[in-house]
């Protein structure tokens, strides 16, 4: 088990417990994490749980498909360490790890 820090695009932070092996999207869906959505239920077709990984946590996150570059291209707010959160598969090295979500999801 870990913790992952989710910061609202106001900076409001949400501290969450996380269990390794589900998505960073059912992390936050799991805790009401305001702004992620995951409408399509973690399918890569939709965009509704874009997140922006700092630099230093960015590697830990693992390879970009060409599905989730696609959706990432339409995104406003994209940033070069933008993920879909349902891309991302937890991990315990990812404990402490801050994730910034954009104010405004597709």
């Amino acid at each position: 088990m870990g913790k992952i820090i989710f910061i609202e695009h106001d900076n409001t932070e949400h501290a969450v417990n996380f269990e390794a092996g589900i998505t960073l999207m059912q992390v936050a869906v799991d805790n009401a994490i305001p702004g992620i959505d995951g409408d399509c239920g973690g399918e890569c077709a939709c965009g509704t749980c874009h997140m922006i990984i700092p630099d230093e946590w960015f590697d830990k996150t693992g390879a970009i498909s060409e599905t989730e570059e696609q959706m990432l291209s339409m995104t406003p707010e994209r940033s070069q360490t933008s993920r879909l959160g349902c891309q991302v598969e937890a991990t315990e090295n990812m404990d402490g790890m801050t994730v910034r979500l954009p104010e405004f999801q597709m």
